[in-house]
């Protein structure tokens, strides 16, 4: 009898509890969505509908009513969406110390290699952050530029091989290989020679990064609504082994390049110097533990790892849908090269403005990363009201609903470069183009990932020409883990162009 009373005691205060908490956006004045228990509004997890996906439904749902922000709950935590793109520069740029933390689970005591760029906030984030900017300036980028430019050698052979053969190309799998060689010779200073045999390494433990099984997804939203509690009982959301397999990669190729004074051009190089105290850096910036350079270099080949590579194969489906705009591109790309005696040099890139609205356009369409997280880090009052966000409530800016939106993207479905024409594109609101984010936490690596996307397009569309091969199913579904992704792979025909 005791068991029976104490289960309904525990049924009402838990039923109570919910209902207390889901008065939290009525009493702030703040429009929502009605929850339920016991999720909140995320959809059931064995529905394994992703967050990206979620966040821009609550978008859609929050803009079809006319609002400018609305509240949410993830189980029984308030989550804030805001609507209105000056709402969205408020967060990112304008009042950014309220919102400096991306509010991200890591566990830097059971596993180091999560607390990294990415995840860090406050004050470790800024030191590492002014640590790593040098990484990526104009000087870096030019030497790097050089590695990727022999990493498209493989890639263009593999192109004549199967143009010459007539076989569709698998490209998403192409890509990949192009992009692992880019990133693992970058990065770790490694010749993964993927277009010989695919590393099985590199990719089995890349894949292990995105797991996007039903349990990893509970453990995530468990982690990220018990932050402390998880830390003390030592969850970590990687696999071990991945990170395991990162971490001793990193300290090897370190060990050997120190230990044999190798010398390298590439993102490891400039970490080594870093805990070797060879980089200038301000007085009051310590220089970069071992813990703190195996996490840099792990994150720098998880972002690019599947990014480019995915942005890439999006990229080239709609150039060989739209084969106007792929020959237009074409034409851009043999024009400037020809100032330049035929040869891809950095320079070149930044004479290629078509291939600009061609990489923004693409990215307009399918954002790698589908929504923004923050947290309010003070009490914050939202500007020109008199309501107050609290300090740890979570924030989620949707990227694909702001992309997505006929509102600021007229007929958004569309493939459209010209809206970032010179012409038009002083007409994009700004808040609404986040493929990187904004404001101080914008992707430190976009240069980087860029000036890769731009180096393969140019090494294969100026001697080849592509086509849909009936294999690759039209329209395209999409999957949303890590990033936005493909279901299926997309197989294209080529031919060569003189």
């Amino acid at each position: 009898m005791f068991l029976i009373y104490a289960l309904i005691l525990i049924c009402a205060w838990t039923y109570y509890f919910y209902k207390k908490s889901f008065t939290y956006w009525h009493v702030k004045g703040i429009p929502y969505i009605k929850p339920s228990i016991p999720f909140g509004n995320l959809e059931y997890p064995w529905k394994s509908i992703p967050p990206i996906v979620q966040y821009a439904k609550y978008y859609k749902i929050f803009k079809d009513r006319g609002e400018k922000h609305g509240g949410t709950y993830l189980l029984t935590r308030p989550a804030y969406i805001p609507v209105d793109p000056e709402y969205v520069r408020n967060i990112l740029i304008r009042d950014y110390h309220y919102f400096d933390s991306r509010g991200i689970y890591y566990n830097e005591r059971v596993q180091p290699i999560s607390s990294n760029l990415f995840t860090l906030d406050g004050d470790k984030w800024k030191s590492l952050r002014q640590k790593l900017s040098p990484t990526f300036s104009t000087g870096k980028m030019k030497m790097m530029f050089e590695t990727m430019m022999k990493c498209t050698e493989p890639l263009h052979d593999r192109m004549k091989r199967v143009t010459a053969n007539r076989e569709a190309i698998d490209v998403k799998d192409t890509l990949c290989r192009f992009t692992t060689d880019v990133i693992g010779s970058c990065a770790f200073g490694i010749e993964c020679n993927s277009f010989e045999s695919l590393n099985t390494e590199f990719a089995k433990y890349g894949n292990m990064i995105s797991d996007k099984s039903i349990s990893t997804f509970i453990k995530t939203m468990f982690a990220f609504n018990f932050q402390d509690f998880s830390r003390k009982i030592g969850i970590v959301l990687m696999k071990q082994e991945a990170s395991d397999f990162f971490t001793n990669l990193a300290m090897d190729t370190y060990n050997q390049r120190v230990r044999n004074n190798i010398y390298r051009d590439d993102f490891m190089q400039f970490l080594i110097e870093l805990t070797e105290k060879k980089v200038n850096l301000q007085e009051n910036i310590k220089v970069l533990s071992m813990d703190e350079l195996v996490a840099q270099i792990f994150i720098f080949f998880a972002a690019g790892f599947d990014t480019s590579s995915s942005m890439l194969t999006f990229c080239l489906f709609e150039l060989a849908v739209n084969t106007d705009l792929q020959d237009r591109l074409r034409k851009e790309i043999r024009s400037v090269l020809e100032k330049y005696n035929g040869e891809i040099t950095y320079e070149s890139l930044a004479d290629m403005k078509y291939m600009e609205q061609v990489m923004n356009e693409t990215m307009r369409k399918y954002p790698l990363g589908g929504f923004l997280p923050r947290t309010c880090t003070e009490n914050y009052k939202i500007p020109g009201t008199n309501t107050v966000i609290d300090k740890g409530t979570q924030v989620f800016i949707s990227v694909l609903g702001l992309h997505r939106d006929p509102e600021f993207y007229p007929d958004p479905d569309k493939f459209d470069p010209e809206r970032f024409s010179n012409e038009n594109k002083g007409k994009i609101v700004p808040g609404t183009f986040l493929p990187f984010g904004d404001g101080p936490r914008i992707c430190i690596g976009l240069r980087f990932g860029l000036m890769q996307a731009k180096t393969c397009l140019i090494r294969l569309l100026k001697d080849f020409e592509f086509s849909l091969n009936s294999r690759t199913k039209v329209p395209l579904e999409l999957t949303f883990g890590f990033v936005t992704n493909l279901k299926e792979s997309v197989w294209l025909n080529s031919r060569r162009v003189k």
